[in-house]
């Protein structure tokens, strides 16, 4: 796919990984939609994008777990471009809780939510768009979503329900023309640690890990675009993420272990 004079919704975009895609695809030519809560911060993107670009950028308030926001984006995309090419589901939360200590199980239902739910109902509402243009679909998943994280059960969960749910439509579309990609990026420099819910639903404010040693959220973006241009159907975007995907299906056991090992040697550990 040529990305010039495309049209590309991003949510989740005002900050890290979807921040980052906007810039991407406007680097390619592309108008983009930017969703988010942040409207402000929203608007001041459109305004960075359609300087340094030329291209054209809407901003649309909007809280993907509320299925009538993510109507709104939809709907103020074609009113405004008239089509839909891509669909970049990026929306999404962390949390940083152990199962079995307190943890308040509305913190669980809030990522699946978000992470699931503002995916689900996205593609509900885009697909006819997308239909019309043989466009694409894609979600923006974790390795997370291959290999369950400790303290991360509603995060790993929301995960392993999006690749669940992508795949599924993959098959769907085999004969639609319609591209479907599951992008799995490992540990990305962002703020969605700083974000991240507590075992009470509260953002946690600092990074439990050491982000100068992890991808950057540019790096994460133009792989993902290069997979929407090239119709890529999976993405695992580090060594690390290989090997872990490997790991899990031949010696599982083993890599219990090893995840153990590491999330045992984060900074104020959940597993001591």
């Amino acid at each position: 796919m040529k990305l010039n004079n495309k049209i590309v919704v991003i949510t989740g975009a005002s900050s890290g990984i979807g921040k980052a895609l906007a810039f991407e695809f406007a680097s390619r030519g592309a108008s983009v939609v930017l969703g988010a809560r942040q409207y402000v911060t929203l608007c001041e993107l459109t305004e960075q994008l359609e300087k340094q670009h030329g291209v054209k950028a809407l901003a649309v308030q909007c809280d993907v777990s509320k299925e009538d926001d993510c109507v709104a984006l939809i709907k103020q995309a074609v009113a405004t471009f008239g089509r839909i090419d891509v669909l970049v589901n990026n929306a999404g939360i962390s949390m940083r809780a152990l199962f079995n200590k307190d943890l308040d199980l509305n913190v669980l239902k809030t990522l699946m939510d978000v992470n699931f739910w503002g995916m689900v109902y996205c593609t509900k509402h885009a697909y006819p768009e997308i239909l019309k243009n043989k466009g694409s679909i894609v979600g923006v998943s974790s390795i997370a979503g291959y290999k369950g994280l400790p303290g991360r059960t509603g995060y790993s969960a929301s995960k392993f329900a999006m690749n669940g749910f992508l795949d599924s439509l993959r098959v769907e579309n085999l004969k639609t023309g319609v591209h479907v990609m599951t992008a799995c990026p490992g540990f990305t420099a962002s703020n969605i640690r700083n974000t991240a819910l507590n075992k009470s639903g509260n953002q946690q404010g600092e990074s439990s890990m050491e982000e100068e040693k992890m991808m950057t959220a540019e790096e994460v973006a133009k792989r993902i675009v290069y997979g929407v241009e090239n119709r890529s159907r999976t993405l695992i975007m580090t060594g690390q993420g290989k090997l872990t995907v490997a790991l899990s299906k031949f010696i599982p056991a083993v890599l219990d272990k090893l995840v153990y090992n590491v999330f045992a040697k984060e900074k104020d550990p959940l597993l001591k």
